[in-house]
Order: structure tokens, then sequence, then C-alpha cells
């Protein structure tokens, strides 16, 4: 049990959750946390509550912003979006195919990155020369695949909630288009495909779940015994870890747990 607070570092973006430590910032207030690249200010939008869960691993806040680091913040927000203004110019100029997903500044080493995304390999050389000339920093460009540009601009998913790779999803593992055969999904693109335009992630979930009552379960077309009476498998829901069988007394169907299903009939004949 410990204490979280949210805090986001754009207006209306995605919140991230950390442990305040020693600090009480209110809604409104300017804090600082650390990243990778060093504190960040950020903006406390749910004052320190407690919790149930265990904090040990949320980021600690590095502390209260103040009028330094605001203005530092200011800075470095100009600089990105007079970066990323720059770049889709030049784009258009040099016609290149390449769209800007996302673009990073370091203050300290005055060094602009340029994230993107293009069908191929792109000759950028001298585009990276003009960007340069034009915000006078040393200028980075790095292709992102369709996964991480997802990941870098973030949204919503079919299911209504932030993508998963936006949120928690730290590597990126192998989803295979059996894992939606497996779980009896309609293979349409539209279906099955995230905002990346890959396999969602979140198949591969529950697909272990899938695989497990796939090899305990009796198969479609199976003749079992339930409570009900003998009857042969006409459908299979893991969510509800139920079957559907179809009585031999009279065709009707009924819906059984599992665990009420009895083991193929011949089985028992035998």
């Amino acid at each position: 049990m410990g204490m979280l607070c949210a805090v986001t570092f754009a207006r209306y973006g995605r919140l991230y959750y950390a442990d305040p430590g020693a600090f009480s910032p209110a809604v409104g207030d300017h804090v600082l946390v650390a990243t990778d690249d060093g504190p960040e200010v950020a903006q406390c939008v749910w004052a320190p509550s407690w919790v149930s869960e265990d904090t040990s691993g949320f980021p600690v806040l590095a502390g209260m912003a103040s009028d330094t680091d605001l203005s530092r913040d200011k800075l470095l927000r100009r600089k990105k979006a007079q970066g990323k203004v720059a770049a889709k110019r030049l784009i258009r100029e040099h016609e290149l195919p390449m769209k800007v997903v996302a673009v990073d500044h370091a203050l300290d080493a005055n060094r602009t990155t340029i994230y993107f995304t293009a069908p191929h390999r792109v000759d950028f050389r001298s585009l990276v020369r003009d960007l340069g000339a034009t915000l006078s920093a040393r200028v980075e460009l790095r292709q992102l695949n369709p996964r991480d540009a997802a990941k870098a601009q973030g949204g919503i998913g079919p299911c209504g909630r932030d993508l998963c790779c936006s949120t928690f999803l730290t590597d990126f593992e192998p989803v295979t288009i059996k894992m939606a055969k497996d779980q009896d999904l309609p293979l349409n693109p539209m279906r099955i495909s995230g905002a990346c335009g890959r396999l969602m992630c979140c198949l591969k979930y529950e697909h272990p779940l899938y695989q497990a009552f796939s090899s305990s379960a009796p198969a479609v077309g199976s003749q079992v015994s339930t409570p009900s009476g003998d009857g042969r498998v006409v459908g299979r829901s893991v969510p509800t870890d139920s079957l559907t069988v179809r009585l031999d007394a009279d065709g009707s169907r009924c819906s059984c747990s599992r665990a009420d299903v009895c083991a193929p009939r011949q089985a028992y004949e035998g």
C-alpha cells in the first residue's frame, strides 16, 4: 500500500502514475518526473492518494518544478515544434516519401531527433544538411517500423482504451495469424489489425487460454455425456468455459460448463 499521483506531459495527454515521495502536489501544479533524458516537467492532474496496490515499481517525483524548469520546458517545446514544422516543409521540398511521427530535442547537446516512417529506405542525406542549417542544431533522423510509430504517436484501440504499446508494453512479441484462427476470430484485416496496421498485440494475451481449452475440451463433433443427456458437441466458448451440445434425445441444444461434460462416450463404453 502506498500513495500515487497522476501527471501528464501534454495537455489532454496520456496519464502517467508516479509516487509523490516527499512532495504533495495539488491538481494543476507542475512537477519534475525522472525520464531517460533526465527530469522533465509534467502537470499533476490527480493529487496524491492512498492506493491498495504495491507502489514500489512506480517512478518517484524528482521535485516540484521551479520557474527555471518551466522556462526550460517552454524552450524545449518550442524547439520541438520548430523541428516538426521545418521537417515537414523540407520533406515536401525534397519530395521524399516520409511522414514525421515525433520530434525530440536535447537542449544540453543541442540535438534534434526526428522520427519518421517510410515505405522503404530513404536517402535523406541532403535533408539532414538542410535541417541542420535551418534549426542550427545537430539533426538525427530515425526510421520507425509501424509498431514503434504507433507507440510514439499513441491513440485509442478498438477496445476504447489507450494503445497497449503506448501505455505498458515495452517489448513487442511475435503475433501470428494462427492466434486469430485458434480464437475463432474473423480473418478480416479490419477486425484483427491494430492502429499500426499489424495484427493486434492483444491477440497474444488470451491465446494460452484457448490452447489450454482446446487441449482438454472435447472437439466439435465429439459424442459426449452431459447432465441433460448424451449428445454431440456443436460449439465451444472459451470466455465462458462452456460447450454447446445438441442432445440425441430430442435434438435440442444445451450449454454446459466444460467441467460438466464428460469425455467422449466411446471411452466409457470400452
